[in-house]
């Protein structure tokens, strides 16, 4: 019984002590959220555009005739110069045809100098001299389009580039009406990046870069770059050459092409990557991404009003630069945002700020201080 009672006497002290100290605990304050202060700025937004690459030169290798490929000269990858000797197809059956053609040929002639002194000396008529020399010119005729299919039989390379793969091995019977090219020389000194825009881009494109004609919006268009499937950016700039004149009625998409140089031939014709084109908008406001958050389908962020109490605000937003969303509405120059941990606030919370720099901002001190120095 003494034992109970030492227990109970003790518990009580514990909880006697416990609330002591809770009452002497001074209060929490509003907890800490960092805020930036939102101001007009100069902002640079990159429109970014599925791509593909070609070289500047693209060509499939075709034979003319129809044959077996005794030789392949070159491999998968190989370099190549133009003329260089790239396959050799068997022409022993067209070797024979022109063997028979030239023998033709040689009857043809024969006739003809048997029929000229005859005629000379006017015992056949003419038409008969005729009628042998026109068909000298069509065993000429014959040969020489032979001659020519055997020529075709020797395969070379029209361009400087790159052999792409092969198809067709050594001994391969391929046909000149074969859906497979025999294979594909690509020249990437210059590699072009074709993208498309949609009616909307495009005539966001043509209200944004001046110029009366295509020619002079692509001129006043700046440089470009690309974005590499390991995600990073090629060091090379491209400039957009060229633009389809009319929309595809079946997609709605209208053609591009941006040409960058490859001198370290690091791209290669058939591959992929992101076209980042940059347009530049004066007094914007800029957010940080971490600052919005989604709401039944509608960007919200938070405010800070009087009193430093919150209040959720619908905005909307037109791309992005850098790290930051670019808002259209919803938020005027002044206001002060909360630009992390938005998913422990709700309206009328108040918060102790805690004030953070724009980058951007920060930058621009820097670089005036250090002019001033």
């Amino acid at each position: 019984m003494k034992n109970i009672t030492f227990s109970l006497i003790a518990i009580m002290l514990v909880f006697a002590s416990c609330k002591k100290k809770e009452e002497q605990a001074p209060p929490q304050g509003p907890a800490p959220f960092p805020v930036r202060t939102i101001s007009l700025q100069d902002a640079v937004v990159y429109q970014e555009y599925s791509a593909n690459l070609e070289g500047q030169h693209n060509v499939e290798i075709r034979p003319k005739v129809n044959g077996y490929i005794q030789k392949i000269y070159v491999d998968e990858g190989q370099v190549v110069k133009k003329g260089q000797l790239l396959f050799k197809l068997e022409t022993q059956t067209l070797n024979q045809d022109a063997s028979a053609a030239k023998a033709s040929v040689q009857a043809a002639q024969v006739e003809v100098d048997r029929l000229k002194p005859l005629v000379d000396r006017k015992i056949i008529s003419v038409v008969q001299l005729e009628t042998a020399k026109a068909k000298l010119a069509q065993a000429k005729s014959t040969y020489g389009s032979i001659a020519a299919n055997i020529g075709y039989g020797t395969i070379v390379s029209p361009v400087n580039g790159v052999i792409g793969g092969l198809p067709f091995r050594e001994g391969s019977l391929v046909s000149a009406t074969s859906e497979v090219p025999l294979t594909t020389v690509s020249d990437t000194k210059i590699v072009r990046a074709y993208f498309s825009m949609n009616e909307k881009q495009l005539l966001f494109f043509n209200k944004t870069f001046k110029g009366a004609t295509t020619a002079e919006k692509l001129k006043s268009a700046p440089p470009v770059s690309l974005v590499l499937v390991d995600n990073t950016e090629y060091d090379q700039k491209g400039k957009i050459a060229t633009m389809n004149g009319l929309v595809d009625s079946a997609t709605g998409n209208t053609q591009f092409r941006a040409d960058f140089n490859n001198p370290q031939g690091i791209l290669r014709s058939g591959s992929t990557g992101i076209l980042r084109l940059p347009i530049e908008q004066k007094n914007v406001m800029l957010v940080p991404q971490n600052a919005i958050f989604e709401v039944q389908g509608k960007q919200t962020l938070y405010i800070v009003e009087k009193g430093n109490k919150v209040k959720s605000t619908i905005v909307e937003t037109n791309g992005t630069s850098g790290l930051d969303f670019i808002v259209t509405s919803g938020l005027k120059d002044g206001d002060v945002v909360i630009v992390e941990g938005a998913s422990k606030l709700k309206d009328d919370m108040e918060i102790t700020p805690q004030p953070v720099k724009d980058p951007a901002v920060e930058t621009a001190e820097t670089k005036n201080t250090s002019a001033k120095k």
